[in-house]
């Protein structure tokens, strides 16, 4: 059985990594399929790599049974964001890669953007490729939730333009980052956009 990402959604609380942890783990103890358990496991790390506690996140990613290709690529993705978060991004690229890489085997969409996602913020020098490519692939699907990591891309994209000075390209991008949002987003993506889209025209005099 896969982990569904509604059910992720209503666990995860970015912005309270400790709550989402305990949130996380409850639901891990309390799944009796072993490959759900495993997807959670994932996250719990994930919570831990936020807070920091890479040691006990990696170890948990080490035991974690691979018990699905849903559970590979997540270990994989898992054990990237890890050495993202930890300020080593070179050795993250190649977990990045193999994450998206099986995704892509076992036609795991969602989990592929994330993974493309993830390697346009490690590898700087190829960000917009890998964001194309993942905006490529997210022309293949349907799903709502899927569509939402469109947000998520253009916002990437647009902060690298502005952070780069090119002011008419970051407004392009905030521009996009906020239609997807207004399409598949959150009031709060909504918002951000909204705010990002200000500050690169306000920029751009």
């Amino acid at each position: 059985m896969t982990l569904s990402q509604a059910v992720l959604d209503e666990l995860w609380d970015f912005s309270d990594p400790v709550g989402s942890e305990t949130r996380l783990r409850t639901a891990a103890e309390a799944e009796t399929d072993a490959s759900t358990r495993a997807e959670l496991a994932t996250q719990v790390a994930r919570a831990l790599g936020l807070q920091e506690r890479f040691s006990e996140a990696e170890a948990i990613l080490s035991t974690t049974p691979v018990t699905s290709p849903e559970a590979a690529v997540r270990v994989a993705l898992e054990r990237g964001r890890l050495r993202s978060t930890a300020g080593d991004p070179g050795a993250a690229i190649g977990l990045f890669e193999l994450a998206a890489d099986a995704a892509a085997a076992a036609d795991l969409t969602f989990l592929r953007v994330d993974a493309l996602h993830m390697l346009a913020i490690a590898d700087v020098n190829h960000a917009a490729e890998w964001t194309a490519r993942a905006l490529d692939v997210l022309e293949g699907t349907t799903d709502p939730r899927t569509l939402r990591w469109t947000v998520s891309l253009h916002n990437n994209a647009g902060w690298s333009h502005l952070d780069a000075g090119r002011v008419g390209d970051a407004v392009a991008e905030f521009e996009k980052a906020r239609d997807a949002a207004t399409r598949w987003g959150t009031p709060q993506q909504v918002q951000w956009a909204e705010e990002a889209l200000a500050e690169a025209r306000a920029a751009a005099g």
